[in-house]
Formats: structure tokens, sequence, C-alpha cells
């Protein structure tokens, strides 16, 4: 595309979580960094709400005090970048800007939260997602989803990603529209990584329990991500020897007792 927009998420000292219109988009590591990511797939025509947290709860944990052993920092940056441009701060346009901290020695309530909206000068489509009947109730719904993220877990694990292209298949559709890319370009290249991964013995899928998977209700109740209990995508491998692993982020709605993988 001519114009990317990009998130960028920084944080010191502290995990720290961005969200567009109440959808979880990038995390931190417990120590800090930073993190840059493309965003088209979370952004409306008009309003959007940017939130950044700071030092992020697990699921299911209440908000709690906490002394700040060190300084903690945090800032969110919504840019545009210049045309032909990569995302420097130096040459991209900030469209909306966050920032939080704590001085060291100083009491806060975790996770501290700061939120703000912008009008963007961009149009987008109308997502999917938004026309998704919101779940009263995410406990009633656990053992479905559950039952869900278990098969395609399963599938990975044996190299098929098949069940996984099928679930996700508005996903697809909405990236491609997102990115101006055709559908079937980016279900080839997502169907070649997992070929690959698994054909390098790196697709060793963490095999989840049904009990084991929380869902932390987003985008207003419309969609559920499927998280474990320190809040990491349920969806992933085990860690290599490097340390490092592969992650699925799962955004999943649910219609007439059926799942799909919305983001």
């Amino acid at each position: 595309m001519e114009r990317l927009l990009l998130l960028r998420l920084r944080s010191v000292g502290c995990a720290a979580e961005a969200r567009i219109n109440d959808i979880p988009v990038v995390r931190t590591p417990a120590s800090g960094g930073q993190v840059n990511v493309p965003v088209h797939e979370y952004l409306l025509s008009g309003t959007n709400q940017l939130t950044l947290l700071l030092d992020p709860r697990a699921p299911g944990l209440p908000a709690a005090p906490r002394l700040a052993a060190q300084g903690l920092a945090a800032q969110a940056r919504l840019l545009l970048p210049r045309i032909g441009q990569p995302g420097s701060e130096l040459s991209a346009r900030t469209l909306a800007e966050l920032e939080l901290g704590v001085l060291e020695g100083e009491i806060y309530t975790a996770p501290l939260a700061a939120q703000r909206s912008t009008e963007l000068p961009i149009s987008f489509p109308r997502w999917r997602w938004l026309d998704l009947p919101p779940v009263a109730d995410a406990a009633a719904v656990q053992p479905l989803v559950a039952a869900f993220v278990q098969g395609l877990a399963v599938s990975l694990a044996k190299g098929d990603p098949e069940p996984f292209m099928q679930a996700a298949r508005l996903r697809f559709e909405e990236l491609a529209v997102a990115y101006q890319k055709p559908v079937a370009e980016l279900a080839a290249r997502w169907r070649a990584r997992i070929q690959m991964l698994y054909a390098t013995k790196a697709l060793r899928m963490v095999l989840p329990a049904p009990t084991e998977l929380q869902l932390r209700p987003c985008a207003g109740g419309r969609l559920l991500e499927c998280v474990d209990a320190a809040g990491q995508p349920i969806l992933r491998t085990e860690a290599g020897p490097d340390g490092s692993s592969h992650a699925w982020p799962l955004r999943v709605g649910v219609v007439e007792g059926h799942c799909h993988v919305m983001r």
C-alpha cells in the first residue's frame, strides 16, 4: 500500500498493552520493549478509540495496588508514514498518542490505563465484527470455544492448516481488503508458513486443556480473545532452544453456536 498505518508500542520496566476500538492489538514483554504493527483491520471510518494499559493484569484478576521498584513508562503512537517512506517517527505523522509513567517508589493501581478518541482522515470498510451479536455470558460459551480452539491446535500440530483457514475465512477476506492484497495470496502465504514450520519440526503446538482457556470479551463483547491464565495467546508453539515461539492471537465471534476467527 502507499500508506501503512502503524501502531508503535513502547514500555520500560513493565509490560504494556495497546487496544484499538476495545480490541487488544499488541503487548510488550514483562521486562518492556518495543513493538510495531500495522493496524488497518482494527480501524474505523470516523471516531476511533485508542487505549494504553501499563502493567496489564492476567485475565480475571482484579485491579491491585503495586509499588514501583523502578521507574515504569509506556507509550503508544498511531503513525501515518509519508508516502513511500518507512514508519520512522522522524517523518511519520502522529495521529494519536498516549503516555503513562510511574516514578520509582510510587504506589499505583495495576493496570494503569489511559484512553483517547481520535478522528482519522482515512476511510475504512465496515468490518463484519461490528455486526456480530455481543456475547452476553462468556462463561456459558467457554466449553464451545475451548473445543474449537483445541481442534485448531491439534490440526496445526499435524501440519494441517486447512481447519484454521476455513474458520478464519472472514479474517483472511478482511485482511485482503485492509491491505489491498489478493485474498488467495494471503492464504497461500499463511499455508506455506505453517507447512514450513511443520517440515522443520518447529510446529510443536501447545495442546491446551479445555480448562486452560480464558476468554476476554473485547470489541464491546462482540469478540472473545482466547488466552491462557497468564494472558498469552492460547494458540502457540512450545518455546524453542532459543526461547522463541510462534503464536497466533485469536479473537473469536460466536454466532448461533458456531465459532469464527474474526481477528
